[in-house]
């Protein structure tokens, strides 16, 4: 849910920010390591929360989680390389590698390291089995039905590219193999609607009765929803464990031994706890519409461009006004790219959102909440621009733990 910049006892206060502009040059990132914990912390009763790290997969972030003992999710060669770059272990359950391919480079990797494989498909399963007999594998499950805030973040049913549509397929190669089957893991989209949630549970349930494997464990998957507006309720996660908890119930019933219950959360540890700081350098009235525009693009944040994702935006002067909350006007908020869907007020399929704002003029910063996960990850370099710095709150003393990429740190690659 957004910070309220006037409350004090947030690290995201107004007096704070105000030292930050003036400390660094925007636009840049600011997490808020006490945010991260208190999420954590909602989620104890988990045997095991393992990060999702794709979200937000700076290094300092992972050394935050694995201080809080918290196992890390891959799925690529560069996560898993962060991953142990960030302390997590080898020949353990601290990382996990989730994909549905399995590339060269990727394979020997996980074999050399001993990093069990959330085989997302059959052929994964084939290729680690020929060259790594006894390998720890999770069976990642589609169970034919998703759910997801936008079709994009759907991972569920016939449309979706993820996991194995029938996991009974999996068992014949993995005893050619033999593959030790750990846990089964299902992960239907972002976002949680308990309609949805039950019948995840029920399906776990089934694909454990039917296959009839010694698993150890089940994994809920990710996807735990954030408020990014200050009217939507946060998930009730006693109710998410509930369901999810007798559902391992059943399962350990069946099997007849005690089953570990994995989450995976991604955004919910660490959305809340980011914002992106920019800087407005011109106004503009295009027809009956005034354009506010700022100096981070949709490079830096992609989720309004891609999802049409909505995340609330403060205003904090440039110069010593006060900003009146009373008089708003129609305004849309656009980045500098030579990309006419550069446009952070937008909803999916790229419809302008018309957003309520304060009269603002150039110098004054923008302040977009709830930016932690799927930030700074999903940044590129189109239009040539440096990736901006990311700034880490901890013990009321603020790091950079990724300083601003330069032009020439990009051009090196081509020459």
């Amino acid at each position: 849910m957004p910070q309220d910049l006037n409350d004090l006892k947030n690290n995201f206060n107004i007096n704070n920010i105000k030292k930050l502009i003036k400390k660094y040059s925007s636009p840049f990132w600011i997490y808020d390591a006490d945010t991260i914990y208190k999420k954590i912390k909602l989620l104890k009763q988990f045997d095991v929360i393992r990060f999702a790290q794709k979200s937000c997969s700076n290094i300092n972030i992972l050394r935050l989680m694995k201080n809080k003992n918290i196992k890390i999710d891959a799925v690529s060669l560069g996560e898993i390389e962060r991953a142990l770059l960030s302390g997590f272990q080898p020949n353990t359950n601290e990382i996990i590698f989730t994909a549905d391919i399995l590339d060269q480079e990727t394979l020997f990797k996980v074999v050399d390291y001993k990093i069990p494989v959330n085989a997302g498909s059959l052929d994964m399963l084939k290729q680690l089995g020929k060259i790594s007999p006894g390998h720890h594998v999770w069976i990642r499950i589609n169970p034919g039905f998703g759910y997801g805030h936008s079709k994009k973040t759907n991972t569920g049913g016939e449309n979706s590219k993820h996991g194995i549509w029938d996991p009974e397929l999996a068992i014949p190669i993995i005893k050619k193999y033999k593959l030790k089957l750990v846990g089964l893991h299902m992960h239907i989209g972002s976002g949680v609607n308990y309609i949805h949630l039950k019948k995840v549970c029920q399906s776990m349930m089934k694909y454990a009765f039917k296959l009839n494997q010694e698993i150890s464990s089940i994994s809920a998957g990710g996807g735990l929803p954030v408020p990014y507006t200050f009217t939507e309720k946060p998930i009730d996660i006693k109710k998410y464990f509930n369901l999810w908890n007798e559902a391992r119930k059943k399962i350990s019933q069946f099997l007849g031994k005690k089953i570990e219950l994995e989450i995976e959360p991604g955004r919910f540890l660490v959305a809340e706890s980011g914002i992106l700081i920019s800087k407005v350098w011109a106004t503009k009235k295009t027809g009956n519409k005034t354009f506010i525009l700022i100096d981070a693009g949709f490079n830096d944040l992609m989720r309004p461009t891609m999802y049409g994702s909505y995340h609330h935006i403060s205003v904090i002067p440039g110069d010593n006004r006060i900003i009146n909350e009373q008089e708003m006007t129609d305004t849309v908020v656009a980045g500098p790219l030579c990309e006419s869907g550069d446009i952070f007020t937008q909803e999916e399929g790229g419809t302008l959102q018309i957003r309520k704002l304060p009269i603002i003029k150039i110098g004054d910063y923008l302040i977009f909440h709830d930016t932690g996960a799927y930030g700074a990850s999903m940044s590129s370099n189109y239009n040539t621009r440096p990736l901006i710095p990311e700034i880490l709150i901890k013990n009321n003393n603020s790091f950079i733990i990724r300083r601003r990429q330069t032009i020439q740190e990009i051009l090196q690659l081509e020459l």
